[in-house]
């Protein structure tokens, strides 16, 4: 076994704190949490949204020696994060399915050879041979585990590469582990520090699940835009409006804003320069409000949102319960409102329904990709693939939702990978010895400006791939942009450069060879199994939206935190002293000048004795009315 030692720095994480990040203090909880890792713990922390879990392992990673790994699901939150770093002066990379072996290759020396300091890696390829090879030659700090929850059946975003992560440990008796999630049951953080294989005494770092400043509600209402509309001019500031389908976000954001309602939209189909752009523009507040699918919010941190809407619950309290927890990260009050029709809940369970297909269409659609992408059976492991889903569906005459569900089957069963678009800039290096470069251009005089320009542009092209942009090479050899990227292309076919070009489009990544009719396998059971966990959650919120109990303490009780009290502010908590309310400002208007007897003043409501009791003592304790012999006044109001 490998033993491996790490050494702390002599560098205090309060300095860190301060100089990379500018902050004077941290967060509740995660000093306690750095301070396990730097002890060498195994290490869970449990820290809702907006808690702060990336300093959680990025300051003890810059006070201690060697590279940090962290293992993320998320290619576009690793990209947010890596550029967020690199703007701190901090090496950060991550590895993702557009770039090629020879790129992987040269990422991985810098991470044994150079100085990286944080390597994101999605946990499907922690098993390559490439990544594994590197690894043992590798200075590590810790893993830092990021979405933990994935690593369990019962969280909500299971999936199976994570259980493959603590297979590290074989090659690093002694490296720390550390995971993160915003969100996890008892079951499941039981489930993350078993299949992780903590060591024996691990720590758990918990902060609570109750958000003081967070007022829920769910409204049963036929007309949500109508609801929608009267909380946001009931409501000042910035506003988060979630609903289930990019339809919809154009739809509702246009009725807003032909109402006066400042608003845009967003979603996973944009282009990522109107995503980033819409986005910038609604954190500067110079939006109001977002109409959004669950595409957007992972990794902003905007702390004023007064307001997160749910047009429709999702399908389970996780999710829920981190969407609108982006509400009130300040700590100032906020509201978690959620809108509920009658057939909502029929229309969630039809997309249970769909999202466990049967297995034999499952495989039809497989196939369908293979020959779509032209992948030959027996070949195509590790193959990168843009893929256009408007067109494959086209083709095989299948819906959009259909393929979805079915991709997801094939993730999770381990034959394939589905990357989100991913707008990242080309990156380029130059493959030809630099000794060897002035040679070829004197005899090939065509390429001349583009190799000149590239040098005096960039530096380190001949170590490193080196991310570039062809329209500042265009300014500079003054020809249109489509030239040069035709001159990079036919550079790249010459094995002068090698040139990756940006797509953004989304990607499938084959984790196996194609595999033929025979031996391609879903299984039933499984399916049943994970329908049968989706139907519990589905069951959750449900619950949730139909609660005749305080919201908070719902939510405490399905995260396995016993509640102290109800919150006293959701629309549950609220309801008696609403009424009472009513009741009060009925009997006040209904009190003559002249006084009226008790008895009578009862038999004019309709209402339960205490209730009544409980509003006339209300205005007799403020001095509103007077009791004199049995007959009832009303005092003028007071100066």
């Amino acid at each position: 076994m490998h033993i491996f030692a790490v050494h702390v720095l002599h560098t205090s994480i309060h300095s860190i704190l301060e100089k990379v990040w500018g902050y004077k203090a941290f967060r509740p909880l995660q000093e306690e949490i750095i301070q396990s890792v730097l002890d060498g713990n195994d290490t869970l922390a449990l820290l809702p949204t907006g808690g702060g879990k990336s300093l959680c392992f990025q300051v003890p990673a810059l006070a201690m020696e060697g590279v940090c790994i962290v293992v993320s699901p998320l290619i576009a939150l690793m990209k947010d994060q890596v550029e967020q770093l690199e703007q701190r002066k901090i090496n950060a990379i991550y590895l993702h399915s557009g770039m090629g072996k020879r790129e992987i290759d040269i990422a991985l020396d810098n991470c044994v050879y150079g100085n990286v300091k944080f390597l994101y890696i999605s946990p499907e390829r922690l098993q390559a041979d490439l990544f594994i090879e590197r690894f043992k030659k590798m200075k590590v700090c810790f893993v830092a585990i990021d979405e933990a929850h994935c690593i369990s059946e019962w969280g909500h975003d299971f999936r199976p590469s994570y259980l493959e992560i603590a297979a590290l440990r074989s090659l690093r008796e002694d490296l720390p582990f550390m995971a993160l999630t915003a969100s996890a049951t008892g079951q499941v953080q039981t489930d993350i520090s078993h299949k992780l294989l903590f060591k024996k005494g691990f720590k758990v770092f918990r902060k609570s699940f109750n958000r003081h400043n967070l007022v829920y509600a769910v409204s049963k209402t036929e007309d949500k835009h109508g609801r929608i509309l009267y909380a946001l001019q009931k409501t000042p500031g910035s506003a988060i409006v979630y609903v289930r389908n990019r339809r919809q976000t154009k739809e509702l954001s246009d009725w807003l804003n032909a109402r006066g309602i400042n608003a845009t939209f967003y979603h996973a189909g944009l282009a990522n320069k109107d995503r980033n752009r819409r986005q910038e523009l609604w954190i500067a507040n110079k939006l109001r409000v977002i109409v959004a699918t669950n595409a957007f919010g992972m990794g902003i941190d905007k702390p004023d949102v007064r307001l997160v809407m749910h047009y429709m619950l999702p399908d389970n309290l996780e999710a829920y319960y981190q969407e609108a927890g982006r509400a009130g990260r300040d700590g100032e009050k906020a509201f978690a409102l959620s809108f509920l029709a009658s057939g909502d809940f029929e229309k969630l369970d039809a997309q249970l329904a769909m999202q466990f297909p049967e297995p034999a269409q499952v495989i039809l659609t497989y196939h369908a990709l293979g020959n779509f992408f032209q992948v030959p059976v027996g070949m195509g492991q590790d193959s990168v693939h843009d893929f256009d889903l408007t067109e494959f569906c086209k083709v095989y005459e299948l819906k959009p939702l259909q393929v979805m569900a079915h991709l997801r089957v094939l993730e999770q069963s381990g034959y394939l990978l589905m990357n989100d678009a991913l707008k990242e800039r080309s990156r380029l290096q130059i493959r030809m010895r630099y000794e060897d470069i002035y040679g070829f251009i004197i005899s090939n005089k065509r390429f001349e400006a583009t190799l000149k320009a590239l040098m005096r542009l960039y530096g380190g092209l001949f170590e490193n791939y080196v991310k570039i942009v062809e329209s500042k090479l265009s300014s500079l050899m003054r020809v249109p942009v489509q030239e040069v990227q035709k001159l990079l292309t036919e550079l790249a076919s010459l094995d002068v450069i090698d040139y990756h070009p940006t797509t953004g489009k989304p990607q499938i990544v084959y984790l196996t060879h194609r595999h033929d009719k025979t031996t391609v396998r879903i299984d039933r059971n499984w399916l049943e199994e994970r329908k049968g966990i989706a139907q519990a959650k589905l069951d959750a919120i449900k619950e949730y939206g139909d609660t005749i109990a305080c919201r908070g303490n719902v939510l405490l009780n399905y995260f396995d935190e016993a509640p102290k009290e109800n919150c006293g502010h959701c629309d549950y908590c609220l309801k008696p002293k609403q009424a009472t309310n009513t009741i009060t400002e009925q009997i006040l208007n209904s009190v003559p000048a002249a006084g009226i007897v008790l008895d009578q003043l009862k038999m004019s409501y309709s209402m339960k004795d205490q209730a009544f009791a409980e509003a006339l003592g209300t205005l007799l304790n403020e001095e509103l009315l007077e009791l004199r012999e049995n007959k009832i006044y009303k005092l003028p109001p007071k100066a």
